[in-house]
């Protein structure tokens, strides 16, 4: 599929793609004869997985770091894992700093609707 049919199938525009491949996040994309990018499946799959790091709040140089160990192959498989495993590590500890301010939020939306149960009712005109 060209550029544009790969961005609407992956939900990200042709210009973050672009700026994807320059930084090298995407590898080598296939290229038919006349120079036009040619993505496939893999090539979805991987941005699925880019995706997924980016909105769990990885930051561009460790998705780099992650893709040259991918294209480094088999023998990055230990790294790659620690790699994931520290960033787990990180979304875990602001999932429990999340649930810790959801907490808060809520106990004064209880305040507020303890006030708003006691407080004095206004007549209907």
């Amino acid at each position: 599929m060209n550029i544009q049919a790969f961005a609407e199938r992956c939900g990200l525009t042709a210009h973050t793609l672009r700026y994807y491949e320059r930084i090298g996040l995407l590898g080598a994309v296939a290229q038919r004869d006349n120079g036009h990018r040619e993505f496939g499946p893999r090539d979805v799959a991987w941005v699925e997985v880019l995706q997924r790091l980016r909105e769990t709040g990885m930051p561009i140089r460790e998705m780099l770091r992650y893709a040259e160990l991918r294209h480094a192959g088999d023998s990055t498989l230990a790294q790659r894992r620690e790699l994931l495993a520290a960033h787990a590590a990180a979304l875990e500890a602001a999932l429990q700093r999340q649930r810790a301010h959801l907490g808060i939020v809520r106990r004064k939306i209880a305040i507020y609707d303890e006030q708003i149960a006691q407080a004095p009712r206004r007549k209907r005109a």
